[in-house]
């Protein structure tokens, strides 16, 4: 067990104070980048005084734009707290929904339902099954990977050994979705394959109403579950001794990382890289593994990524965009690469 980092009393009141500060300031500047331009004076009257805005900056601000910045919001605070969680539970800083492969669970829960629904039935997405049915198949996916993972993590105590298992598995995984898309109609394999570079501009307003209240679901669990995060730092016996029930904390910790990772996944597409750096970033501001601290922050750091991801990917003065997984992984290497040679040991308490 390592110790805790120092950090001074007050520091971390500036840290979410500058946070909670940026994230309106990207959340205006994402709403402003886009391929048909519209000055910041517009976009502010279309959303506080839309009466006096034209029809169609309000269709281009309310029906496109705010969508994807809420959806990059949402994404970025899912998927780093569903990192966060698993590098706990797991005492592995390089543990996270992708690498595990609990995204590609989610995946292949998303395919079975898209591909092999779509080559019977000849429909799109949206006509196979609602919003709720596509994430309940990644839910389901990722819920299968993680039980998986759990019961190779009970007969193996080695967490590199995990770790290495859990590539394995997104690899057999990827092969099964590589064969049901060799097998798929050509206008579904299109789909999924657009779907699988992962966007935040594809997500329905309809889409939007199930994937708020599922993160915020996930999110609430993981909250209520920081005290049980932190007990598991100092290992499974010590969490027993203060009383607390291992299995239950577990299955709510593991709950929460299902929900999150695979509400993500369904609606926005496999996104790398986020759930990895964004926790490290998080312990290095705060200078603390104190659950009950690291979630908030890890929650504004992972909506500011993911919303200058969104940016970047539109490539400003151009109308074409870049699969948002290809930002993130951009973004997310160089930031694991400078931790690893930052601290050569990356601690937990």
């Amino acid at each position: 067990m390592e110790e805790e980092i120092k950090y001074k009393p007050g520091s971390n009141v500036k840290i979410y104070l500058l946070l909670f500060l940026l994230v309106p300031v990207f959340f205006l500047l994402d709403l402003f980048v886009g391929s048909y331009y519209i000055p910041i004076s517009k976009i502010l009257q279309s959303i506080f005084n839309p009466a006096t805005s034209e029809p169609q900056i309000i269709t281009i601000i309310r029906e496109f734009r705010i969508p994807k910045a809420i959806t990059a919001i949402l994404a970025g605070s899912a998927l780093s707290v569903a990192g966060l969680q698993m590098q706990t539970i797991f005492r592995n800083p390089l543990a996270g929904p992708d690498i595990l492969g609990i995204s590609s669970g989610a995946s292949l829960g998303v395919a079975l339902l898209v591909l092999s629904a779509g080559t019977l039935f000849g429909a799109g997405i949206n006509s196979i099954a609602g919003s709720w049915g596509i994430a309940g198949a990644a839910w389901i996916g990722a819920g299968a990977i993680l039980l998986l993972i759990i019961l190779i993590s009970a007969r193996i105590r080695d967490i590199m050994t995990i770790l290495i298992l859990g590539i394995l598995i997104s690899s057999g995984i990827i092969a099964i979705v590589n064969i049901l898309q060799y097998f798929s109609n050509e206008s579904m394999l299109k789909s999924f394959v657009i779907w699988t570079m992962g966007s935040l501009g594809s997500v329905t307003n309809s889409q939007l109403a199930v994937l708020l209240p599922s993160v915020l679901t996930g999110i609430i669990i993981a909250w209520f579950s920081s005290k049980s995060l932190d007990a598991f730092l100092l290992g499974e016996n010590y969490a027993r001794s203060m009383g607390m029930n291992i299995r239950f904390a577990r299955s709510m910790i593991f709950l929460s990382t299902c929900i999150l990772a695979g509400s993500i996944t369904a609606f926005c597409g496999p996104i790398g890289f986020i759930g990895i750096a964004v926790p490290h970033i998080a312990r290095m501001l705060t200078g603390t593994a104190r659950h009950g601290k690291l979630i908030p922050v890890s929650i504004l750091i992972g909506a500011l990524v993911m919303l200058l991801s969104d940016i970047i990917s539109q490539l400003p003065g151009s109308e074409k965009i870049l699969p948002i997984n290809a930002v993130t992984s951009l973004l997310g290497i160089p930031v694991v690469i400078w931790l690893i040679f930052r601290n050569k040991k990356i601690g937990y308490l």
